[in-house]
């Protein structure tokens, strides 16, 4: 199979973590989370479990409440994805395995699959951001060019107008689809097989896929009404989708972030010029990161940058270290960017699309 290697000196990241371990040693804070992710995990699950019970059981007599808390809804389990899951997920949730693995399998709660997705997340794309073939996170092909390596189509010139429309369907697609491509065609990308997956690997794929949908669509459906509940599981998806996408988009496919072309065939590499740590930068973009409310919902993921050179770190200690990986930088000479409102990074990442669908 083809690698990918990177060329640079490391002198970067050492410096880097150097002084990232000296703050935790001289503050004694543990890296992984403490107790503000748990109360935000209490919170963010309490608020699930209470949506869904009033949706279902306690069904509204006004539809645009109902509508309106299926979004709710939806943004609900965008937030226990980025906050709870994404840290178990890493192993960054607490020091206690067992720990990071229950948080982590909320992802299965949500319809996913942690093995296939960590293999997918965890490996390919933190090791090998925005490199065509390998990270399966920038490939929405043929429906979006992200880069200018990727195919072109006619269509493609008006992705900046239908991009948000289509990134609701992301999520649907990812538990109904794409889950189930990897799963039978044994293959994470294009670059990547699927690791071999145990006998309870395999359970745990179809129990969950089973337990989403009984308790997602059959329980509704049976109890509410089936019409009522096509429309509210849509409304859900959907925004949970959009959420999902742009967030990720916002970090990785905006102006002026580095891609690097497939290798021309399966046993061929993909070298990259810089060491790892300035290719992560190099691939990545922070937003928004004053905003306490965002920093909230999102998990820390508008650090972006911090979280890709540490992700075995919690999210609730990234805006102090944005302070030091910016000190960093400076010191080294790399180019750190960050937008200063998420709006702002919208308007790039479109911007982006516009350009990649109309280049050669």
């Amino acid at each position: 199979m083809s690698k990918v290697r990177f060329m640079g000196k490391v002198e970067f990241f050492h410096a880097l973590r150097e002084k990232v371990d000296s703050y935790f040693v001289e503050n004694n804070i543990k890296k992984t989370g403490d107790y503000r992710l748990y109360l935000k995990t209490i919170i963010l699950f309490s608020t699930l479990i209470s949506l869904y019970t009033i949706l279902v059981f306690f069904t509204p007599a006004q539809v645009w409440v109902s509508l309106l808390l299926c979004g709710i809804m939806g943004v609900n389990f965008a937030a226990i994805g980025f906050n709870v899951m994404h840290d178990g997920a890493h192993g960054s949730y607490s020091d206690n395995t067992r720990l990071n693995d229950l948080m982590g399998f909320a992802l299965n709660i949500m319809g996913g699959n942690m093995y296939i997705w960590k293999l997918k997340h965890n490996v390919n794309h933190h090791t090998y951001t925005n490199i065509e073939g390998f990270d399966d996170d920038i490939d929405i092909r043929p429906f979006i060019r992200v880069n200018t390596n990727q195919k072109k189509y006619f269509f493609h010139k008006f992705q900046h107008i239908y991009s948000m429309l289509l990134y609701g369907l992301t999520y649907l697609a990812w538990i109904f689809q794409n889950d189930f491509q990897k799963y039978f065609g044994s293959r994470v990308a294009d670059h990547t097989p699927l690791k071999a997956m145990t006998t309870k690997d395999h359970l745990t794929f179809w129990f969950s896929k089973v337990f989403y949908v009984s308790v997602f669509i059959v329980i509704p459906g049976l109890v509410v009404g089936w019409p009522e509940m096509i429309i509210g599981f849509l409304t859900m998806g959907f925004v949970t989708g959009v959420l999902i996408a742009v967030v990720f988009q916002l970090a990785h496919v905006v102006e002026d972030v580095t891609f690097i072309p497939s290798p021309e065939s399966e046993k061929s590499d993909a070298d990259v010029a810089t060491e790892w740590a300035v290719h992560q930068i190099n691939t990545t973009v922070n937003f928004a990161t004053k905003s306490k409310s965002l920093n909230w919902l999102l998990g820390g993921l508008n650090f972006q940058v911090e979280h890709h050179l540490f992700p075995r770190i919690s999210h609730v200690h990234y805006p102090q270290l944005n302070k030091i990986v910016k000190e960093v930088c400076a010191e080294f000479g790399v180019n750190y960017r960050e937008f200063p409102t998420m709006v702002r990074a919208v308007r790039s990442h479109l911007e982006h699309l516009k350009l990649v669908g109309k280049a050669a």
